[in-house]
């Protein structure tokens, strides 16, 4: 009897699938958004404990909510994005508080630095969406120093946000073969992730309390500003579109701890710190 050869998986095109992504991430205005969860990285940086004069590295850093509470510790801060409108806002936002940053226009998985150059290199939400999410942790390892720290803060996968990336890909399926961001969400994958470059790994697990009106207003906040949802509803027809948004009520409905008729929807995260060889 001849054996049975299953077909081979067609290999993922990264760099597609990076490309779309930046589209998505460039759409929108996601500042809007980001400026709201400063409290994470004021919080990962007290995780961090990061002292006045350390070299850090923000990655994926969006407008820059890590990139600022480092800064207003007295760090040395380099910060990262490949979408040069958030390094804007940033910037602005550093500048409007005094604040002396270094912003550069780096992808994540192929970081323009020396080995070991940080003593802390972080990120909020960032690293985690990336596409190849075994190059991304190589590189944040790479650019550590032995000893140094890296900080994540990443959503678990039956957080909130986790379940709004769910809901869009009943709609708009992700791309076949890349693993889920909310993986990194999860300390198993994190030991995958860093592997023998970790030496020790620190886990809290916390929530960020999303506040707005009420989910409408809500809605209405991330389907226009937040990239990813903005351009899930343009992939879409007006009736696609109407049971999106009835999904995404619900959900944001289900997860709403508010009995005021406002909406406070908690989202489960964990805070990371690991210490690097």
């Amino acid at each position: 009897m001849s054996a049975v050869i299953a077909p081979s998986s067609p290999a993922v095109d990264l760099a597609a699938v990076k490309n779309k992504q930046h589209l998505a991430w460039s759409s929108g205005d996601y500042a809007v958004v980001g400026t709201t969860l400063q409290i994470v990285g004021e919080s990962l940086c007290e995780a961090l404990d990061l002292r006045a004069g350390e070299r850090v590295l923000d990655v994926a850093a969006g407008n820059g909510n890590a990139t600022l509470a480092a800064a207003r510790r007295w760090c040395d801060v380099v910060s990262t994005d490949y979408v040069p409108a958030l390094l804007e806002r940033a910037r602005a936002r550093a500048s409007a508080e005094g604040l002396p940053v270094q912003f550069e226009q780096a992808d994540a998985e192929n970081l323009p630095y020396t080995d070991h150059s940080f003593d802390v290199v972080l990120s909020t939400f960032g690293v985690m969406f990336t596409p190849d999410q075994d190059k991304a942790a190589e590189e944040m390892a790479r650019t550590c120093k032995p000893g140094g720290r890296i900080g994540l803060a990443n959503w678990t996968p039956a957080s909130f946000v986790g379940e709004i990336f769910k809901t869009i890909g009943k709609y708009v399926p992700p791309a076949v073969g890349v693993k889920s961001p909310a993986l990194w969400g999860t300390e198993a994958r994190l030991r995958e992730l860093f592997g023998e470059r970790l030496d020790s790994i620190a886990i809290e697990r916390m929530d960020f309390a999303f506040r707005y009106r009420n989910a409408a207003h809500w809605l209405e906040v991330f389907r226009t500003f937040y990239g990813p949802m903005h351009k899930a509803f343009g992939a879409l027809d007006s009736d696609r579109q109407d049971a999106l948004a009835a999904d995404l009520i619900a959900l944001a409905e289900r997860f709403n701890r508010a009995t005021d008729g406002t909406l406070v929807a908690p989202s489960e995260y964990i805070e990371v710190v690991i210490r690097c060889k």
